[in-house]
């Protein structure tokens, strides 16, 4: 199968180089420019795996205006604020054949997708599995080969022939992945699951395993869960998992999968990057307030993660005022 990784950072990376692995034809396409004339200067991508193994694999790296390839299926990982902008820059190469997969973080990327790609043609999901881009051109894959899962639906919740073909170049590529007949309930699963892990350990500035050793998390994660499902039940989503299924995924995930991992939200406002929050806590919020709910708590940690970003913002200005002095 031919895809094109649309978002060519940690997780598109992580899926792109898989599926290159697993005998597929993949083109990457991004718009960073020093990732991209990094990749190009050096050959090809550093990966490693849990801090080990560095070795360089060779990949076709373009960006949005030069590319011309032809691909079944697009895979799309990038930041959600980013990806309106991306998919402009895009438009002139997408074809009414061509499928779409994407395991975004957060909600709003869909509706955003649908503006490009027919209903029948988009398949989303959730990815639990753990990546850092260690900076342009190097990329750590956090986990041994296999671990992990996924979760995926088509939009119109019935999976044709070609669902299933892509199905199965996810599982030859270890991704273990679960095709669902429910859309909404399947990505809020790992909405919910990111506005209690990602959130609280952006906050904290600490790993997921030392969040789920904190005695309070369990009493800490049900009340996010809580009142995220009580926001998504009120929208009538039914959920994939129970709400003690949620907090058994939260606890597995943080404790044995990737214990050492620090979420991707973390990572961007170590790097003085604009997170995701609105996309996840606050779309929580905002799905409870379409019915007269009120998620305080999601509310509350929205607020304190853009808090945080003003501080981190000053900091870095202060930084810069200092390498010039």
């Amino acid at each position: 199968m031919k895809f094109t990784v649309v978002g060519s950072g940690a997780m598109g990376l992580r899926y792109g180089v898989l599926l290159q692995d697993a005998g597929n034809e993949v083109d990457f396409v991004d718009p960073w420019e020093p990732h991209v004339e990094k990749m190009r200067a050096q050959g090809g991508v550093y990966v490693s795996r849990d801090h080990k193994d560095r070795h360089l694999v060779p990949v076709n790296v373009f960006y949005p205006e030069e590319y011309t390839g032809n691909p079944d299926c697009y895979i799309f990982f990038t930041k959600q604020m980013q990806l309106e902008n991306v998919l402009k820059r895009c438009a002139h190469f997408f074809k009414p054949h061509q499928y779409a997969l994407t395991c975004m973080n957060g909600m709003g990327h869909v509706e955003k997708l649908l503006n490009y790609f027919a209903p029948e043609k988009l398949v989303a999901g959730t990815a639990l599995v753990a990546t850092v881009l260690n900076g342009p051109g190097d990329v750590d894959f956090i986990g041994a080969r296999g671990a992990g899962s996924m979760n995926l639906a088509n939009y119109t919740e019935k999976p044709d022939e070609f669902t299933h073909q892509l199905v199965a170049q996810l599982e030859k590529a270890q991704f273990n992945p679960n095709l669902t007949t429910n859309f909404r309930g399947t990505l809020l699963a790992k909405v919910v699951f990111n506005s209690v892990v990602n959130t609280l350990c952006t906050m904290f500035e600490m790993t997921m395993g030392e969040y789920a050793a904190y005695e309070g998390a369990d009493e800490m994660s049900r009340q996010l869960i809580d009142e995220a499902y009580d926001a998504c039940e009120r929208d009538g989503i039914k959920m994939i998992n129970t709400r003690q299924e949620e907090l058994d995924s939260v606890n597995y995930v943080s404790k044995v999968a990737n214990p050492l991992h620090y979420p991707s939200m973390y990572q961007d406002m170590h790097n003085y990057r604009p997170t995701e929050v609105d996309y996840i806590n606050g779309y929580l919020v905002k799905l409870g307030r379409k019915h007269g709910y009120e998620a305080k708590t999601h509310a509350f940690l929205t607020h304190e993660v853009h808090l945080a970003e003003l501080q981190k913002q000053k900091e870095l200005k202060q930084q810069q005022v200092s390498s010039v002095a």
